[in-house]
């Protein structure tokens, strides 16, 4: 039986495999990574959205992807909103993980 991720837990083992500046000038930058035995692929921003439903909160990202890498399940997708809202406690808070530092990670601040 897997064991649950406790809060303080998320992000101990965060690996960010890729950082992809998007083509074309549009501007952002792709984030590939692991994270507690979830894949992700975040499109994050140095600045925010101009509108903010473009945004996930306040976190300068704008499409992220989460697979639980066990059974290659999706287990949660924003594009400009919520294709799929996480699915499982473990998503919600890598999600929250995620929202709280990948830009200030990504970009310096």
């Amino acid at each position: 039986m897997a064991r649950k991720t406790t809060k303080n837990e998320i992000g101990n083992d965060l690996q960010i495999r890729k950082t992809t500046p998007r083509d074309g000038g549009i501007g952002g930058t792709f984030v590939d990574g692991t994270i507690n035995g979830h894949r992700f692929q975040v499109l994050v921003f140095a600045d925010h959205a101009e509108s903010e439903e473009y945004e996930l909160g306040t976190s300068r990202i704008s499409k992220l992807w989460l697979q639980r890498q066990a059974d290659k399940t999706e287990v949660a997708n924003f594009d400009r909103g919520w294709d799929l809202e996480p699915t499982t406690p473990d998503a919600r808070a890598i999600v929250d993980f995620l929202a709280a530092g990948i830009a200030e990670h990504t970009f310096g601040r």
